[in-house]
């Protein structure tokens, strides 16, 4: 194993609200081995509670779409590039990168030219599109932890050393969430029907999606004048933000219940979710929900990407189905009418619900590894092989 001193030195980089909720479940998994071990990077509050340093904000990071990130790249840059610095005289004893794959794999490539071991954690859906991008994770991982169970051949035959850990939601989120507790936890009532709005935790998401989430929830309302409506937001700024955006369109007289986090909460309460696609529309899967996943963003990003894909799935339920188990609604499609009408037949649909429970059911167990457990050993072996081919010399503070 890998020395349990405090010379020991693990730096990571989470670039999102999903992200940090990942890398916590590998630090839960890290921590009982090296509890006294220096971790650092650029990570988020659930990282923090196992005793990591961000010395940056995690929100640099969350920033998506092709032209969104330019025009973010100068700050970006200079982010990576002062990290880059800062680890390489550093050395730590590995660095892990959690997604944010246009970050992190630029980065892993220069540290681990630089004699650093890089993990990366959580592949990026290659499978999906841009699948040229594993020439360069040859380059930048030493070692990739995959989630997902179909990922971990497209990595072996790349010649890439893969580990599939399972997806740490799995074990986060109950097999049988609790309704009850969750409503009685939001000061909801027992019957009549919630929703929950999830228009994205990245600024950019919020912008895009925010007006037709709400004005399709002003459409149900219309139809359920007892409908609720839950909205859990990632952070402070995230609230205000959506704030800001429903109040200068004019949608504030519609009563939504704003949460701080409380995002698995929401999901367990709800009977049925619109959310952004991304990792949360698989832990609305997971909690067993209905949902409708929509997305819009800047028009020339969406331009391109549309053209990238290569399967007709972007929500991650959908992609584990590989079929359409729930809609999806993307860019023009994603009026407020039709947004609406698609929550309102998952909401009008028994037997439909009966048959998503049980398909979740089971992608649930599929999905179900110990994973902060075995990411966690992973993370001992690539270290202690370092160890091995590098020789050990502590991480300097």
């Amino acid at each position: 194993m890998a020395d349990t001193n405090s010379n020991v030195a693990i730096a990571m980089v989470a670039g999102e609200s999903s992200g940090d909720l990942l890398a916590s479940r590998l630090l839960s998994g890290l921590r009982p081995h090296l509890p006294d071990a220096r971790m650092y990077g650029i990570g988020g509050p659930k990282m923090a509670e196992y005793g990591f340093v961000s010395d940056w904000p995690m929100e640099k990071l969350s920033v998506n779409g092709l032209f969104e990130v330019l025009a973010h790249y100068r700050e970006l840059k200079g982010i990576q590039n002062s990290l880059r610095d800062r680890l390489l005289a550093q050395k730590p004893n590995v660095f892990i990168g959690v997604d944010a794959p246009d970050f992190n794999f630029g980065l892993e490539e220069q540290l681990r030219r630089g004699g650093i071991p890089t993990v990366h954690f959580i592949g990026p859906s290659i499978w999906a599109w841009r699948g040229g991008r594993i020439k360069k994770i040859a380059r930048a991982a030493s070692h990739m932890l995959v989630i997902f169970p179909f990922e971990a051949e497209i990595y072996r035959k790349a010649g890439i050393p893969v580990t599939y850990v399972g997806h740490p939601l799995a074990q986060v989120i109950p097999m049988v969430p609790d309704v009850a507790a969750a409503r009685s936890a939001l000061c909801l009532p027992s019957d009549g029907r919630v929703v929950a709005i999830m228009p994205g935790s990245r600024m950019g998401e919020l912008k895009h999606n925010t007006i037709a989430f709400v004005q399709a929830a002003r459409i149900l309302a219309q139809r359920d004048p007892g409908m609720r409506f839950i909205a859990p937001m990632a952070g402070q700024k995230q609230r205000a933000f959506f704030s800001e955006l429903i109040t200068q369109a004019g949608l504030q007289d519609l009563p939504i219940q704003i949460l701080d986090g409380q995002s698995h909460t929401a999901m367990a309460a709800a009977d049925a979710v619109l959310v952004a696609s991304g990792t949360a529309s698989l832990e609305v899967a997971l909690y067993k929900k209905p949902m409708v996943i929509a997305y819009k963003m800047m028009r020339a990003s969406w331009e391109i990407m549309r053209h990238m894909s290569y399967q007709p799935w972007i929500g991650l339920p959908n992609i584990l189905a590989r079929e359409f188990l729930v809609p999806e609604l993307l860019q023009h499609n994603a009026t407020p009418q039709a947004l609406a009408d698609a929550l309102w037949k998952q909401l009008d649909d028994p037997a439909h619900q009966a048959m998503l429970r049980q398909r979740f059911t089971d992608m649930h167990h599929t999905l179900l590894r110990d994973t902060a457990s075995e990411s966690a050993q992973a993370v001992l072996q690539v270290i202690e092989q370092h160890k091995r081919t590098a020789g050990f010399s502590p991480a300097r503070a």
